[in-house]
């Protein structure tokens, strides 16, 4: 890899690295995307939210070019004791002064009919909607191989 090539990926890498903000309230950190391999139709994005501001806000939609459909998605334990994934059609409550983690097996994105597969290092584009902040426009980095953190627990909370 030439000089000019290192140098690009260097700043492509460090662009992605710095935090997503909205009206300096709500900081989207550590975001990343995945789907379960290229043939997948679906895939889902993760990712820290904190709210700096002094009243809670709500992420209520989240939109990608990268899907035909973008749902705010948690898992929920049914009469069975099975996992499943269900829209959260409300959204999802971000506390003043906390973070809420979207996170695998809890509250995440959901992109469905992908319209190309996920490539490990590519980006895809994602705009989270919040009530009170209006849009956060993200290029969310697709990462196949980063395993679960089982949460970060950065005092997260999740529905």
């Amino acid at each position: 890899m030439s000089l000019k090539s290192n140098l690009f990926a260097t700043f492509a890498t460090v662009l992605l690295a710095v935090p997503a903000f909205a009206d300096s309230q709500i900081v989207v950190d550590d975001a990343y995307a995945r789907s379960s391999g290229k043939a997948a139709k679906a895939g889902a994005a993760f990712m820290m939210i904190q709210n700096q501001g002094e009243t809670d806000d709500r992420l209520i939609s989240a939109t990608s070019d990268a899907a035909a459909r973008v749902e705010l998605h948690t898992h929920k334990i049914n009469d069975d004791g099975v996992a499943q994934m269900v829209h959260v059609e409300e959204g999802f409550i971000i506390p003043a002064g906390e973070t809420y983690m979207l996170k695998r097996g809890g509250a995440h994105v959901m992109l469905m009919g992908l319209k190309a597969p996920f490539e490990h290092g590519a980006t895809v584009p994602v705009t989270l909607v919040f009530e009170q902040a209006g849009e956060v426009v993200l290029d969310v980095p697709v990462d196949l191989e980063r395993q679960d953190k089982h949460g970060h627990d950065h005092g997260s909370h999740s529905n």
